[in-house]
Formats: C-alpha cells, structure tokens, sequence
C-alpha cells in the first residue's frame, strides 16, 4: 500500500496473542476489509520472570490457534500481519518461540509470505558505555543502574516506537514479527507511515492493544476495529455482545497512566488535553482532538531482568478463631522464631507469609484493619540463593507455625489445614526488574531487522 486512503481500518484480534477470540467476530472483522491486522503480544504485566527466563507466558496451543487465522486471512487478503513484543517479553529467544510458531503453520497451511523480523535487544556494552555517560535515566520509583545489576541481566530489550516498523514496511514484508515494542506503535506505525495523524494513530492504538477490554463488557478474548479517517478515529465492537461507550474508551484511554491527559512514549508523549469522546447509538465512539508532541531528544524504555535466587511456596489454611484475632502477633513471632533459626544456622534466604482474608492483596498498604473472615488463606513464600536453601527455609517456616503455641489455643494437633500434600512446592527461578530506566537514541531505527521468505 502506497498511497494514502481516506480512511485505515485496523483488525485487532485479542489484547494478546494467545488469548483467543471466537471465529464469528474475527469474520466480522475481515468483512470490514481491513488494511492490516495487528496484534500485541506481550506486556511486563506478568512481572520480571518471563524476560529474565526468556521464556514465553502464553501457551504455544493459544498461540498458534490465534496466528492460524491470522495468517491465513492476512496472506489470502494481501494484508499485513503485524505482531508486536513476541513471545510476551520481546527478547531473542520469544521472538525465536514465535517465529518457530509461524514457520510451522506455514508449513501445515502451504503458506507463502516474506516476513520481517525486528529483533529490539540491546547489547550490554551499550547500556553499560551510556551508563558510564551519565545518559541512563531511571523511571520513577525506579533505583538507579548500577554496572554490577546490569552484569547480572540476563537479557535487556528496548521498547521500540514505529520507525524500525517503517523500515520492515519498506521491505514489502507480509508478516512483521518485532520484538519489545511501544504496544501502540504495532496499530499506528502503517497508517502513521501513509500520512495519517500521528496522535490520532498512536491514541487508536492505545485502545485497540487491548481489543476488547476496552468496550463494555470488556474482554481480553475478542476483536475490535478501529478505523482511523483525517480528524478522528472510530471504534467498533465486532460481537454483538458488546458495544464501545463512552465512558468505556475515556476509561480506557487513561488505563495504565500515571497522569490522566499525557502518555509518554518514544519520541514524545500523546496529550489528551483537548481530546473528545462521541458515543453513538450503533455502539461505536468518535475520538477527535488527540494530538503528539515530540521530546527534546528520543528516549526508549529500557527493561531487563536479573535472577535474584530461587523459591518455594507452602499454601495454607486456618478456620481457628482465636489464631485468626491473633494472626499478626503470630506470624510476628514466628518470623523472628525462624530468623533465629536462620542465623543460628548460618543460612542465607527471606521469607514472607501472605495472608488471604486480611490483606494478602494490598499488604501494609490495606486500609481495612478488622478482620471479619472466618477462615484465612496463607501463602509461604521462601526465598533464597539455591532451591535447595528455599525448601529448607520453607519447611522451617512452615513447621514452625503449624505448631506455634499461641496464647488461649485448644487444639495442639496443628495450626494449619494444608490442601495439597506434599505441602511444600518448589518454584524455581526468582527474577526482578533490573532495568526499567530511559535510555537515549541517535537513530530511533537502528534495531536489526531481517527479512526471509517463508
């Protein structure tokens, strides 16, 4: 596609590639002819682990269930397929997952496509020379970097804006298959690329990255279409149980914000001061006003993650009254009971236990103080340097409370009902955010890209 139409119609079929959608929408979507399809693949939502491990979050079977009708119904329209942060972290090996993914339904379906690939990893040497330069920034709420928390990252992504996507567009690629991405650059980059407003493009691309959520009933397992024309952009629910309102895509738009009225992003931020919502009676809304303001200088989100031990978890409960009016004071004394052991003992680890019914959600931050259930769930969390060293640290733990005697209790048989035996299951891995800091670039389109013929 060369010249510009007057209106770009994006497909967007799930919030995230592998979730699923029912067929009947995905059709009612094709039937509005759309210009490409395009559809996020990851988030940081599910935490550090899956970028330290460099292993997928999303189930191959989802997966490939959802890129089956993609491909197919891209390939056979003539059609971009557009698949932005693969393999839910973006990193080398879950582009890998991914691209393996899609060479075999290619395979199974006789397809025939050229397909680009933009991989958005970052050497260390790099972070580590802008580092030395003073040119890392952290987010807020975000430690600075450090070389030595740099050396142990296992793999550092950068969350690329649409000018690598430009370029893998050049290459007359029917598939583009990208790493960590900016979520709204995988919608915006091919109609931003035609001429369309690049502040209306981005903001469209910030409700279709999560498809359905954002209409009313919001659901992460259906498609939307946005349709994108000179002063707005039009969204569409494609099952009839569903319709956008309003007040569904203003919720939307601030989804993930800090501040209501700006979004920042590579290369500048998306102001909503002047944006406004038309809802309509047929279920669709008009978004107007939305507009881009270039930074001074073009920065990508750096993010990375390290190992920090291993872990092993105990669930638990209890239906004891008195042990419920008693809890803090218990786990208080059975923490410092197991920290004695810990150092009388001379091993390494942390352990928390989470408490379901109280405030195993929001933790010290719950503002509810009176306990009213009549049962608590407990989640031992053991953590230490070796698996090993976590079994351990979860077994004391969890031995320790079961036979805590605190004051007025009954029954000595035991504190706690386990659900599952063994009780004690080890988790493996621990991994935290290392990096999560801004990082300047000369050329936001340098990210390698390569091009093959499936």
């Amino acid at each position: 596609m060369s010249e510009r139409p007057l209106e770009f119609r994006v497909l967007s079929p799930t919030a995230i590639l592998g979730y699923g959608f029912p067929e009947s929408s995905f059709e009612r979507g094709m039937e509005a002819d759309p210009h490409c399809i395009a559809v996020d693949a990851g988030s940081t939502d599910p935490g550090p682990t899956y970028l330290g491990s460099g292993k997928p979050f999303t189930d191959r079977t989802g997966v490939k269930r959802d890129l089956r009708y993609m491909l197919k119904a891209g390939i056979a329209r003539k059609i971009p397929v557009i698949i932005g942060t693969a393999g839910g972290s973006g990193a080398a090996p879950h582009v890998a997952w991914c691209r393996e993914i899609i060479e075999e339904i290619a395979r199974e379906e006789d397809l025939h496509f050229r397909m680009a690939i933009i991989h958005s990893d970052v050497d260390r040497g790099v972070v580590l020379r802008e580092l030395n330069a003073g040119r890392i920034t952290p987010l807020p709420f975000v430690p600075e970097l450090t070389p030595e928390s740099l050396a142990q990252t296992s793999h550092i992504v950068a969350q690329i804006g649409m000018e690598p996507y430009f370029k893998a567009l050049d290459t007359g690629a029917d598939v583009i298959l990208a790493g960590r991405s900016y979520d709204p650059a995988v919608f915006a980059a091919l109609p931003v690329k035609l001429g369309f407003d690049e502040g209306l493009a981005i903001h469209m691309g910030k409700i279709l990255e999560c498809a359905a959520i954002a209409a009313d009933p919001g659901s992460g397992a259906d498609c939307v279409l946005g349709i994108l024309r000179g002063d707005h952009f039009v969204l569409r629910a494609l099952s009839p149980e569903r319709r956008f309102t309003r007040l569904s895509t203003v919720a939307h738009s601030l989804y993930e914000k800090s501040n209501p009225t700006e979004l920042p992003g590579p290369g500048g931020k998306l102001d909503l001061r002047g944006t406004t919502f038309t809802e309509h009676d047929n279920g669709e809304v008009t978004v107007r006003g939305s507009r881009h303001v270039p930074s001074d200088g073009y920065f990508v989100k750096l993010e990375g993650a390290r190992r920090v031990g291993s872990r092993t978890v105990c669930i638990a409960g209890s239906r004891d009254p008195i042990f419920i009016a008693k809890v803090d004071s218990i786990l208080e004394a059975v923490h410092a009971r197991v920290d004695m052991i810990l150092e009388r003992e001379n091993l390494a680890g942390s352990m928390h236990i989470h408490v379901y019914g109280k405030n195993g959600v929001m933790g010290r931050l719950e503002p509810e103080t009176t306990v009213t259930s009549h049962e608590l769930g407990l989640v031992i969390e053991a953590i230490a340097p070796t698996q090993a060293a976590a079994n351990t640290l979860c077994s004391i733990t969890r031995s320790t409370l079961l036979h805590y005697g605190y004051p007025g209790r009954i029954s000595t048989a035991g504190n706690l009902a386990f659900p599952f035996s063994p009780s004690d299951i080890p988790a493996g891995d621990v991994y935290e955010f290392s990096l999560y800091h801004l990082m300047p670039l000369a050329d936001p389109s340098d990210f390698p890209i390569t091009v093959q013929e499936v």
